[in-house]
């Protein structure tokens, strides 16, 4: 159990498995809300062939006090099944999507290119003035991508925020 007074912050990726219905989501933002807890990524989606539950991915921070009150509080809503700390309960693999659009000519556009090679990231829209490119891994790797576009025409990141498994044999 944490101790009360450690005040360290950590990221915590939080998989929560609900009925698939109306108004589910609204009821778990609704308890980040309520709380003054920040949700930096959500997912949601359906997880099971009929659809009738759904998995939510969510990324939030926060001391392991308020951690473990948000999978406490999360694990007592009436449509959730079941609720993960992958960052705590072992080795997952988390990942992300983006998609950037970057406006440029001449060098600049030829140096976007040569990042994005590098990033192994794909163009997915090119047009005389503009790229856009789709870039799928860690969200680390996504913002150091973005980063790098800042000084040669960034004009739009679209992301889809995390979706997250745990290794091995585990499951929700």
């Amino acid at each position: 159990m944490p101790s009360s007074h450690d005040t360290t912050q950590r990221s915590a990726t939080i998989s929560v498995l609900v009925d698939n219905e109306a108004g589910v989501l609204a009821r778990v933002i609704g308890l980040f809300s309520g709380r003054g807890y920040n949700i930096d990524s959500l997912t949601v989606a359906p997880v099971e062939r009929d659809g009738k539950q759904s998995r939510i991915n969510i990324v939030t921070s926060g001391t392991s006090m308020v951690i473990e009150q948000i999978k406490a509080q999360l694990d007592r809503l009436v449509p959730v099944h079941r609720v993960a700390d992958l960052t705590q309960e072992g080795p997952h693999v988390a990942r992300e999507m983006a998609l950037i659009k970057v406006i440029g000519t001449g060098e600049m556009r030829v140096e976007a290119l040569r990042i994005a090679d590098t990033f192994r990231a794909r163009v997915v829209d090119t047009t005389v003035g503009s790229f856009v490119f789709e870039l799928t891994g860690a969200t680390e790797k996504l913002d150091a991508f973005i980063d790098l576009m800042h000084g040669l025409g960034l004009a739009e990141v679209s992301r889809t925020g995390v979706a997250a498994i745990a290794r091995g044999t585990r499951v929700m």
